[in-house]
């Protein structure tokens, strides 16, 4: 049963090299095995990786093609989503993972080195902490937009690489109309629906919010 897991993300990734293969198909003894000493994942859930952690971070990426070169901050990277499946799908591009629960960030460096990424840099530090610069932000429903934009304000480059704006690239699920109106933000939806034909991804958007 463990061999068939990732072909969801071959379902709708088909381009993917054999080494990018191999990297998705041994997340799962990966998480399996950090999950059981450091909990990123609730337990029900590590049955469900592949839908509901690896192919959700693996949304953004179809809403959004990042280029060699450009630089992605992930904040509130947990254990690593949407991060390391990204790094996996965008091995040109540069990821930065931040966590401010230093346990969180061990499982993200030993993954990521276990995988072989070299595009990847985990650090134990708040978002407001950081001081480089990127072309997108990404993260995965960490708190209310209202909240999460201060962090993050001021952390992108403004000269643009991509067919879209630098800016945030938010997972989020459920109603998000009074969220976005609270924010304040000119914010754009993309149901992850569009792209995902599983039930688990019905209420699931990737928020854009151009900078």
């Amino acid at each position: 049963m463990d061999e068939v897991k990732p072909a969801i993300i071959f379902k709708y990734f088909k381009e993917l090299s054999e080494k990018q293969k191999e990297q998705f198909e041994k997340l799962f003894d990966l998480y399996s095995f950090w999950n059981a000493q450091i909990n990123v994942i609730s337990r029900k859930d590590i049955e469900e990786l592949y839908e509901r952690h690896i192919l959700h971070s693996l949304g953004i990426a179809k809403f959004c093609t990042f280029k060699p070169g450009e630089k992605v901050l992930d904040v509130g990277t947990g254990g690593g989503f949407p991060g390391i499946p990204l790094a996996i799908l965008f091995p040109e591009t540069q990821f930065h993972l931040v966590d401010s629960i230093g346990k969180k960030i061990k499982v993200v460096s030993e993954v990521a080195a276990a995988l072989g990424l070299q595009n990847v840099k985990a650090s134990h530090s708040r978002a407001e902490q950081i001081t480089d610069k990127y072309h997108f932000v990404v993260s995965r429903a960490v708190t209310r937009l209202a909240d999460f934009y201060p962090w993050v304000r001021g952390k992108f480059i403004k000269e643009n690489k991509n067919a879209i704006i630098n800016g945030i690239l938010y997972l989020k699920g459920g109603d998000l109309t009074e969220e976005i109106s609270e924010s304040k933000l000119k914010a754009e939806l993309y149901p992850l629906s569009a792209y995902f034909e599983e039930e688990f991804f019905e209420t699931k958007y990737v928020v854009y919010v151009p900078q």
